[in-house]
């Protein structure tokens, strides 16, 4: 054998020991990236179980505790468990069943240390405790942002963020006089106005409800309109949406103030809080029903025996206040349980036909107004 025999030889031989090494790193990645997807559903449908049975000491055996961060996730999960129990019993609600649904988004696994981002979906089904109605259901949708850890050839979860308002303190949370929900007599049919579609509102939203379990378009925000979760919430923008979308929606005229450039965004009245409030006040587009904490509005009172929340109607808004006069979020009136809970949909985070009041406490005030048709 001459020498470029030789070294065509020796080429070759490292050329194929490189395809083989490289070969056994792409199986160890496949098999850790595997590994992780199955941790993550398992992750996922448990926390779902523990929502409902309480069991949150089953939630230590996922996450790597000996960090403070590990521990500040857990935390959370254990809160979040408490207070929709909490809420649920102070309603005469008990919840019956939790449906999880995932989807990665991305994962990149480097050795022992998983990175993901991911969009949760549940379904949580409930009745109540003080009436015979049958099962009924919300869902939920949020965005997760976790780090995984390999410890003792298990993961755990290491970190975790996600934006999801279950998180309030489970004894601030608001009670009726009688220990029970409120209830709402509406039987009409759903119809759209002159100049109000309402009908057609409340499917935008149902359709638009994002990655909330139940909502349409796959899931998937409207995309002819920018998505504004990572500039303070998409809430009012959606709201918007929902009332003044010319295909699809609510119809209401755009104006000089409140409208929505398909090139540039929403204007100011079109996006924040603040100013869609007060532009449906001061345009004659809105009326404010009543605004007050849970019991003012829930209970009776000499403008409205029946209470103000009877009088709200599918397609009208709810604004949250947490503290002060700034309205921090903003939801759609989408129907009724047929228990006659008021439900509502949302952005950030995602909700589909969710009891008007979960997610708040009894500092919270309420806004409710009526879209005049």
């Amino acid at each position: 054998m001459n020498l470029t025999h030789k070294i065509v030889s020796a080429t070759l031989a490292i050329c194929l020991t490189l395809l083989s090494f490289n070969e056994t790193i792409a199986a160890d990645d496949e098999k850790h990236e595997q590994e992780v997807r199955t941790f993550l559903e398992e992750l996922f449908q448990q926390r779902a179980q523990i929502l409902v049975n309480r069991d949150t000491d089953r939630l230590e055996s996922l996450y790597a505790s000996s960090t403070n961060i590990s521990k500040y996730a857990l935390r959370n999960e254990r809160n979040r468990t408490n207070y929709l129990n909490e809420w649920a019993s102070k309603r005469a609600i008990k919840l019956v069943k939790a449906e999880s649904k995932i989807r990665i988004v991305r994962l990149n696994v480097s050795k022992d240390t998983a990175k993901v981002s991911l969009v949760h979906s549940l379904k949580v089904s409930y009745t109540y405790m003080n009436k015979i109605v049958p099962v009924q259901w919300f869902g939920i949708g949020t965005t997760h942002f976790l780090t995984l850890k390999k410890i003792n050839n298990e993961w755990k979860v290491n970190k975790e963020w996600y934006l999801d308002p279950l998180e309030e303190n489970p004894n601030k949370i608001a009670v009726t006089p009688d220990g029970i929900s409120p209830s709402v007599s509406y039987q009409q049919k759903v119809v759209d106005g002159k100049r109000y579609r309402r009908a057609r509102a409340v499917q935008y939203a149902n359709k638009y409800a994002g990655t909330a379990w139940g909502a349409g378009n796959d899931h998937r925000y409207n995309r002819k309109y920018a998505n504004y979760s990572g500039q303070g919430g998409d809430c009012t923008n959606f709201t918007s949406q929902v009332i003044g979308d010319e295909q699809e929606g609510g119809g209401l005229p755009m104006t000089g103030a409140w409208r929505y450039f398909y090139k540039k965004g929403g204007s100011e009245a079109w996006i924040r809080t603040d100013s869609f409030h007060n532009f449906l006040l001061y345009s004659g587009y809105g009326k404010l029903l009543a605004k007050g904490d849970f019991n003012q509005i829930v209970d009776p009172s000499s403008k409205y025996p029946d209470g103000a929340i009877a009088h709200i109607q599918p397609g009208d808004l709810i604004g949250y206040i947490i503290s002060g006069s700034d309205v921090d979020h903003f939801s759609v009136v989408v129907g009724f349980d047929d228990y006659g809970y008021p439900l509502v949909n949302s952005h950030s985070a995602d909700r589909y036909r969710v009891p008007f009041d979960l997610g708040w406490d009894k500092y919270t005030k309420y806004l409710l107004i009526h879209i005049k048709d």
